[in-house]
């Protein structure tokens, strides 16, 4: 019953990747749109896109994190005492 319930929270825990897929594809989008209103601006939006990247990808590598620690570390009481 626990190695189920396991995988099915490091499966959840797996879909923020496609979240931050999202994630990506917005910053990307909202760049380009930005640099084709106001081309004089681009340097300026690059880094705040840069910026966004970033933090997209910090929380799409948090993703994989918590499905190793709900798979590997979480044990059960039984687990730990035999």
């Amino acid at each position: 019953m626990l190695e189920g319930a396991k995988s099915i929270g490091a499966g959840a825990a797996t879909i923020a990747s496609a979240g931050a897929a999202v994630g990506i594809g917005n910053v990307l989008s909202s760049s380009i749109h930005s640099v084709a209103r106001n081309p004089s601006l681009a340097k300026q939006s690059f880094g705040y896109a840069i910026l966004g990247f970033a933090l997209t990808e910090a929380i799409a590598s948090f993703a994989p994190m918590m499905a190793f620690l709900i798979s590997f570390v979480f044990r059960s009481q039984k687990e730990m005492y035999v």
